[in-house]
């Protein structure tokens, strides 16, 4: 089963792969895009839309592939097939850079592998083939030329080659000085005819020069003289060339035997650059549009958030038009929706935006929605959009749609999407509309999934009934009745047929009379689905006044714990420096003794020896401090720092004062190395050292002291 060509050309699929196919620089990437179909294998769809997205965020990254733009090769490959065949040189060229450019995706690829995983794939199979860039190197230099050592034999001849034109020049330049010297020569001395240098003599001394006469002047007077020297090197010279030309032939020949075993890895290679300017081509448009990979669900469902079309956004954006997005969804549990309202509301777009976008999905295109959209696979997507009267087959609009009906009840099933613009219309709008309700009937007893638009309100109630189908309309200005083009679900649209005809104009009086021809319950009917949408805006209006409260309050929250965070980040640092300043006085303090020692008994030896347990001190606490620091940075992540005060004075009474209180009492916390504590009663903070039976060493940076388990706290 495939889509319809018809239904591709409803929802314009066909200008959307025009759109893409612009981005194209080859021209079997171009080929590929313009004959591009929707496809409905699952697994290749999938594959499809992670290479267009990977490829996106290269471009969103910066993180650039190499050029893929090449010439296609195909007629080469044909011509290589061929035995004894050669090819150009611009041939070689073309193959030549097709490798190269080959070569430089694949070494791209397996280095950025964990980034680019799906396109990685299409490389593995692929081999790096450096002998033929090697090869063809080897003959052919950078600026399209055969290099002259490209073999022996061709050396040589172009050795010859130089000789020859070196003797050339000799002769002629000798020729011309003696001829000169006797007068036989008219003024401009020297000419070229057929690319060959001739002396420009008088042609009075013709018969005094010597060699083959090439041509002469228009007036007879100068006749042009090869000499007899020259004449002789540039036979030479003509035999040489055309032993190159053969030379040439031959080697040309060998190097494209030499390409024969690789036709297959040139093919592939081709292949493999054709497929990435397709992805290529997809991402730039998805760039273009904003489009992003839905998630593709096995289930059918379709759940479209903020979706756009995207040529309409196109066309607004060139324009500076706002494009109004749309939400829809169709699931096991709500397969049909029914969109009703008045005209130029948006529900055409609506439908089409749907048709378009899962074309595209199963086109392995990206698509304008939210990133959290789902969307399944449908083997059928058929449509019946806009007027399709038939001048060719003198088919009625009507008639039309009822030969399109007759396929649809053939085609649909529980893989079919079917979009229906109108749905009815073309007839009586009584008869019509019953038979449109047993269309839409058998539609839903197939459990086909579909969204149609209507003015017939047998539909919107039929929608109202049936479990597993709503009804839905296009949003309008309570006060305006302008389109907002929002689509609210779960309720069907008035026409406002009355209030529009108001509002542009029609007297009261005729509406007025309007309205007694139709029967009352229809005014009624019509009258209390505008009431219901006019409260349903106010609702919308009020939920989103709410939302936007609710948003403010959230920065708001956000903005006082992003100062409460830097307060206590600032204590904390506040506390670091005062535990600097305390080590440092301590440790002041203590030279300060040594030095009064060292002046009272003069002694170099107890001096050294005191500086340098000193030293020791101070390391081994830095040491035991960067520990600290360490296993505090980890706690830090884990719980909301402190607010760090310290009080160091009356560490010592504490100690004291409690030195002989027997504590039988076990610790409140199971407390380990590394952990913040502090004494009952203190607000001075240390860190635990070490654990013995029952005490614990804590390390308050200056100082160490031994403690009793249960006398600390943990912080």
């Amino acid at each position: 089963m495939s889509i319809p060509k018809k239904t591709l050309e409803d929802l314009e699929f066909n200008i959307v792969v025009e759109n893409i196919s612009k981005y194209s620089i080859t021209s079997m990437g171009r080929d590929i895009l313009n004959s591009i179909k929707p496809d409905l294998d699952f697994k290749k769809i999938d594959f499809n839309l992670n290479l267009v997205s990977e490829y996106l965020s290269s471009l969103e990254n910066d993180n650039n592939f190499p050029n893929h733009g090449f010439e296609s090769i195909s007629k080469e490959l044909k011509i290589i097939e061929i035995e004894n065949s050669q090819l150009e040189i611009e041939s070689f060229r073309k193959i030549k850079h097709l490798v190269e450019s080959s070569i430089l995706h694949i070494k791209f690829l397996k280095k950025f592998k964990n980034y680019y995983k799906n396109i990685f794939l299409l490389t593995d199979s692929l081999k790096m083939e450096k002998n033929i860039i090697i090869e063809i190197s080897s003959v052919i230099d950078k600026y399209g030329f055969i290099k002259d050592n490209a073999s022996l034999e061709l050396l040589e001849i172009r050795k010859g080659i130089n000789t020859a034109k070196s003797k050339i020049r000799q002769t002629f330049s000798t020729a011309l000085t003696s001829y000169n010297n006797l007068g036989y020569l008219d003024e401009i001395k020297e000419s070229t005819i057929d690319n060959r240098r001739v002396l420009a003599a008088k042609a009075m001394y013709r018969r005094k020069v010597k060699g083959q006469m090439m041509g002469s002047s228009k007036t007879g007077s100068i006749v042009y003289i090869e000499p007899q020297e020259t004449l002789v090197q540039s036979r030479k010279l003509q035999d040489l060339l055309y032993d190159e030309d053969q030379e040439i032939k031959r080697i040309l020949k060998e190097l494209t035997a030499f390409l024969n075993p690789y036709i297959l890895t040139l093919s592939n290679y081709q292949k493999y650059l054709a497929h990435i300017d397709v992805i290529y081509s997809k991402a730039k448009y998805a760039n273009e549009i904003n489009a992003v990979k839905p998630n593709v669900s096995i289930d059918k469902k379709v759940i479209l958030k903020n979706a756009f079309h995207p040529l309409l956004f196109q066309a607004n954006e060139k324009e500076n038009i706002k494009t109004y997005p749309q939400s829809i969804e169709l699931n096991n549990n709500n397969r049909i929706l029914v969109i009703s309202g008045p005209n130029a509301g948006g529900k055409s777009i609506t439908l089409k935006t749907i048709g378009l976008l899962q074309l595209m999905m199963q086109s392995g295109m990206l698509i304008p929605v939210h990133f959290t959209s789902e969307m399944s696979i449908f083997k059928n997507v058929i449509s019946d959009i806009g007027d399709n009267q038939s001048i060719e087959n003198q088919l009625s609009t009507y008639s039309y749609r009822l030969k399109n009906m007759n396929s649809f009840l053939r085609k649909c099933n529980s893989d079919t999407l079917f979009l229906i613009d109108e749905f009815g219309t073309g007839s009586d709008p009584e008869l019509g509309g019953a038979l449109a309700e047993i269309f839409l009937e058998v539609f839903y007893e197939r459990l086909s999934y579909g969204v149609i638009t209507t003015h017939y309100s047998n539909l919107k109630l039929l929608a109202d009934e049936l479990p597993f189908m709503s009804n839905a309309n296009m949003q309008f200005n309570d006060k305006t009745l302008e389109p907002t083009f929002n689509l609210i679900t779960g309720q069907a649209g008035s026409s406002f047929t009355f209030e529009v005809a108001e509002k542009n104009g029609i007297p009261y009086s005729i509406i007025n009379r309007a309205k007694k021809k139709i029967e009352r319950g229809k005014v009624r009917f019509d009258a209390t689905i505008s009431k219901l949408q006019k409260q349903r805006i106010q609702l919308d209006k009020t939920t989103n006044s709410l939302k936007n409260e609710e948003y403010k309050f959230k920065k708001e929250n956000e903005k006082l714990s992003h100062t409460n965070e830097k307060i206590r980040s600032k204590l904390v640092n506040y506390q670091e420096l005062f535990d600097s300043n305390q080590r440092m006085i301590v440790a002041g303090n203590k030279l300060n003794e040594i030095a009064e020692r060292y002046f009272n008994d003069n002694k170099k030896r107890n001096l050294i020896s005191e500086i340098i347990k000193l030293v020791d001190t101070l390391n081994s606490k830095r040491k035991k401090k960067n520990y600290s620091k360490i296993k505090l940075d980890k706690k830090r992540k884990k719980r909301t720092a402190q607010i760090l005060e310290n009080e160091l004075v009356g560490i010592r009474k504490e100690k004291k004062k409690n030195k002989n209180k027997v504590i039988s009492i076990k610790p409140k916390v199971e407390l380990k190395v590394g952990d913040k504590v502090r004494l009952e009663d203190s607000r001075s903070v240390g860190t635990i050292d070490k654990i013995e039976r029952n005490k614990a060493i804590v390390n308050y940076g200056t100082f160490t002291t031994e403690v009793d388990l249960i006398r600390l706290d943990i912080v």
